[in-house]
């Protein structure tokens, strides 16, 4: 954001804009005064937008609507201005399916005064919903609020949407706009994304999307609008493409990947000829979405496949890293990891792509670019080094001398942009070390065996350690004595010796493990570049420590010498705004991409177009890309996808067909929803056919059955649909069970993650012995993710969710029915047949009632409470008495509380027993076990030695081992 620009005043934000006004709103001649129209407010000079940013913000302030726009022409500007306009105490707005970044991003830009923190209790979030403000919420709170009515839902006055492709039917933002909309039908609803291509997933995704926003415009804003290019096209930067020729090997390695993906993709064509194989194909192979579009076109149908296409379709993923190392990784990194797959291990386990010729030329090629003819450690330098190296020392500051003059005092400012943490980590210590070096400390931290150096190498190697001596001790300018080529090798070797005694340190593993997440460096250069080009290994930059902590902006003023700063497109903590950020604060005059990325290049754009400079003063961007390769088809690839998908959005919107009363403002739009209305009368109807008091029956009121659903459940998608269904939905926090359907009917629902996870832990049985302590009918629902076959299965295609087989889970499963006969087990596949199926099993019983079921299982159910009366046993007891003959479910309970203890319980005789069980049959079953010695049949024992012993133990008087203490604590009664 630029310097000049400021928040609006309070006065002023209340109702900036006429059309969004309450009618029934009475206003002061002051706040007339005040209001202005979206165009006046735009006008402002505080108010920096593009044109084609204010046409988007007159579209959704005028209209409630979903925007769609291309990735890297960011809608933050557009959104920001529209919280400042109803930044006011009067207005209650709720921002949902934000990310932290984002929300971090629009807190820091907005007045704080407006800005409202989430309050963790209850009480206290009614009070912050009253203040008004601007709210960034967890969408799981506000479901929860919603239903309690915490939230005064009349008094919203709009609902901002994040991300909105994500909105899918049963999330938990379509619940809360739902629940928003069946209340509030004057408030808007706005809805953002920059994901074109995630409308083009599924059937009709971009009208099913609007229906669950309940929004009926569609604006969509491609790169290739006529308003985008007018506003970018004048203010364009000078860009200059480096094409860097790959090395004959990289190239030959690149072609031979690409043969055997060929092959690999023929093959599952070949082998699965009527399944729809249409998006896995060579050029998606390299794309970096093609995990995605693999589990969007196989996990349905993954049980269904054999084990050969399952293997191919895992080598396809293996290869493209493979490729991905190749490429951008450097060559040490590269051959460790193709390495990796020559082993045997790998080649009894993959789809046999190993044995092919091109597969071992690979192998080779891979191993040449580490090793020279002889065998000597020679590792060659990524192609992309000498090129960075020549544009940071010759061409960026023969250009800055050239575009400003000699006298100019302000250093040049370069930002290098890198596709990951790995690759800026990569250039850092390239830039800072020197190639050779950092070749070398690749080579310890990959366990690649160095061997015997070459020549060259340790030339190399031994000019960077001396240049890192010189600056370390800052000598006086004194000319180096040659050394003669039999003494390389010793100093070679000497170096190797102190690196691997560097590198072994405990915490050096540690260091460089940390080192590789980081996704920013800020460097200097430490001497002329005229000094350095005689040596093209030698260190001429140093990096400034803790980029994260410190002001870019005072780093500068500090440093008067060149910056260069090392960033990767997007960061973990800042997302894609990580670029705008850097961008505003470092002010470069140069950009260098190191790799291609569609969304940062219209950053860059985007940012030029808003300095609006002359072109002398322009950033001046350069390129390296290596031509007609994967990488430049990987670019070009993502280009076109995304045209694509806003065609096929602009075609849709051309042809679809919106209701009227789509947007949620009339009742008409929850007709479709269930009613109980109709059941009612129906069932007075029949009621009145056989003849039954028709008049108390059509006189009755409807009832909405309720199903109590516990506070955690609302991660799931269940509470959505089970309301869809028009199910009243009661969130309370239980300590049994997570769905309470009737007084009877208690459910703990389990994905299958979670069930394995509870089976192993035991966490399952201890759930199982509660529910069936307190309700008459516990049900253990087994519930499958709808995008996934409904199919038990010891492994899932790409989320590895379970190592268990399908036997153990089997066999487990199989004792827990057998230890509780009431339990029974529902499967489902889907949570939409979990929805269908509760409200089947409540048609015709009572309801839950809330307050027993937050009471049962907890410490203040102990006391008095006829359902709560069992908390008083042991529960070890009370398991160890059910295994008993005799003892049963019904008589348990009586044995507990006349019984005493277990002690007192041998000392009861046969009849006594029957009186306490209320049946001789069983007071003769627990008598006999308890006094009776039951020796095992001739036929089981193993030998006679068993028997003779048994005999020996219980003589022919004496059977019983109780039955001595009984007869000597009788005589001593006497």
């Amino acid at each position: 954001m630029s310097d000049n620009e400021t928040e609006t005043a309070p006065g002023e934000a209340a109702a900036e804009t006429t059309t969004e006004a309450q009618p029934n709103e009475t206003l002061t001649d002051e706040d007339l005064a005040n209001l202005v129209t979206a165009e006046e407010y735009l006008q402002r000079q505080d108010v920096v937008l593009l044109e084609y940013e204010k046409q988007m913000f007159l579209d959704m302030i005028h209209q409630d609507g979903l925007l769609v726009c291309a990735k890297g022409l960011s809608y933050e500007r557009v959104l920001l201005n529209l919280l400042k306009v109803y930044s006011d105490a009067g207005n209650l707005l709720l921002v949902i399916n934000s990310s932290d970044c984002d929300e971090q991003y629009y807190k820091s830009q907005l007045e704080a005064k407006y800005v409202h923190e989430v309050a963790n209790t209850a009480t206290e979030r009614e009070r912050v919903y009253l203040e008004g403000g601007i709210q960034f919420i967890s969408t799981r709170i506000l479901v929860v609020d919603l239903l309690k009515q915490r939230i005064p839902i009349e008094l919203i006055t709009g609902i901002v949407v994040l991300r909105a492709h994500s909105i899918v039917e049963s999330c938990q933002e379509a619940f809360a706009l739902r629940l928003y909309r069946q209340r509030n039908k004057t408030g808007f609803i706005k809805a953002f994304s920059s994901s074109p291509e995630s409308f083009t997933i599924g059937y009709a995704h971009i009208e099913r999307t609007m229906r669950n926003l309940f929004v009926k415009q569609l604006y969509i804003w491609p790169r290739f609008h006529a308003t985008v290019r007018a506003a970018l096209q004048s203010w364009q930067t000078q860009t200059i493409e480096l094409h860097v020729p790959l090395t004959p090997r990289i190239t030959s390695i690149q072609t031979h990947i690409l043969d055997i993906m060929n092959f690999l993709v023929r093959e599952i064509k070949r082998i699965n000829r009527t399944v729809d194989m249409e998006a896995i194909t060579v050029e998606n192979c390299v794309t970096k979405k093609f995990h995605k579009i693999l589990q969007a076109q196989l996990d349905c149908i993954w049980h269904q496949l054999n084990s050969q296409t399952k293997l191919i379709v895992a080598d396809l993923k293996i290869l493209r890293s493979l490729m991905i190392s190749t490429m951008y990784h450097d060559a040490v990194s590269a051959y460790a990891l193709i390495k990796r797959y020559r082993g045997t291990e790998y080649a009894i386990s993959n789809s046999g792509w190993t044995l092919l010729d091109a597969a071992e030329q690979i192998f080779m090629l891979s191993k040449q670019r580490v090793y020279n003819a002889q065998n000597e450690f020679e590792p060659e330098p990524c192609p992309k080094w000498q090129p960075l190296s020549e544009l940071l020392t010759t061409d960026i500051p023969e250009d800055t001398r050239r575009r400003r003059g000699a006298d100019h005092l302000e250093p040049p400012k370069v930002l290098i942009l890198c596709q990951d943490a790995r690759t800026c980590y990569q250039l850092k210590q390239y830039l800072t070390q020197g190639g050779a070096r950092f070749l070398l400390q690749q080579a310890m931290r990959h366990e690649v065996q160095v061997g015997k150096p070459s020549e060259r190498f340790a030339r190399d190697t031994q000019a960077t350690a001396m240049a890192d001596e010189s600056d370390r001790r800052q000598p006086k300018a004194a000319p180096a004595k040659p050394k003669s080529v039999d003494n390389l090798e010793d100093t070679a070797h000497t170096q190797l010796n102190e690196l691997a005694q560097l590198l072994s340190d405990a915490d050096a593993d540690a260091d460089v493990e940390a080192q590789l997440q980081e996704e920013s460096y800020m460097l200097t250069m430490t001497q002329a570049p005229s000094i350095a080009a005689d040596d093209p290994n030698a260190s001429i930059f140093e990096v400034i420590p803790e980029l994260e902590q410190f002001d870019v902006s005072a780093a500068l003023a500090a440093h008067r010498q060149p910056c260069i700063c090392l960033q990767t497109f997007k960061t973990e903590r800042d997302g894609a705004m990580a670029l705008d950020q850097m961008l505003a604060q470092l002010q470069p005059h140069y950009v260098i991409m190191y790799n291609t990325n569609v969304t940062a290049i219209r950053q860059l754009e985007v940012f030029e177009a808003r300095r609006r400079r002359p072109p002398a003063d322009r950033m001046k961007i350069y390129f390296l890309i290596h031509a007609r390769t994967v990488e430049e088809q990987s670019y070009l690839t993502s280009l076109r996808r995304e045209k694509s998908a806003f065609e096929l959005i602009i075609d849709t919107k051309s042809k679809m067909v919106i209701p009227e009363y789509q947007d949620g403002k009339s009742d008409e739009a929850f007709v479709l929803y269930k009613s109980y209305e109709h059941e009612t009368d129906s069932a007075a109807n029949a009621q009145t056919r056989q003849g039954a008091a028709t008049g108390a029956a059509l006189a009755a009121a409807p009832i909405t059955p309720k199903v109590i659903v516990d506070m955690r459940e609302f991660r799931s998608d269940l509470p959505c649909l089970i309301h869809k269904r028009g199910l009243e939905v009661l969130p309370v926090t239980i300590t049994i069970g997570d769905y309470i359907l009737t007084p009877d009917v208690c459910v703990e629902r389990k994905s299958i993650s979670d069930l394995i996870g509870s089976l192993n832990s035991g966490r399952l049985y201890n759930q199982c012995v509660q529910m069936q302590r307190y309700y008459a009918k516990p049900i253990l629902l087994i519930e499958f993710d709808q995008n996934r076959p409904f199919h038990l299965q010891g492994k899932f295609m790409l989320s590895q969710q379970t190592t268990a087989t399908n036997a153990d889970i089997m066999q487990k499963l199989q004792l827990l029915t057998l230890h509780f006969p009431k339990l029974r087990l529902i499967w489902s596949p889907s949570p939409y047949a979990t929805a269908q199926l509760f409200e089947e099993l409540k048609l015709g019983k009572p309801e839950p009632d809330a307050q027993t079921a937050a009471a049962l299982g907890s410490e203040e159910a102990a006391g008095g409470a006829a359902a709560g009366e069992q908390l008083q046993f042991n529960n070890a007891i009370h398991d160890f008495l059910l295994r008993l003959p005799g003892i049963q479910t019904r008589n348990v309970h009586g044995l507990l509380r006349r019984g005493g203890s277990l002690r007192e319980l041998l000392k009861c005789t046969q009849a006594e027993l029957a009186d306490l069980l209320q049946s001789q049959e069983s007071g003769k079953l627990l008598w006999d076990i308890l006094h009776v010695a039951h020796l095992p049949e001739k036929d089981e024992v193993a030998g006679s030695t068993a028997l003779l012993a048994a005999s020996k133990q219980f003589g022919s008087g004496s059977h019983n081992r109780f039955r001595k203490a009984a007869g000597e604590s009788r005589r001593g009664r006497r």
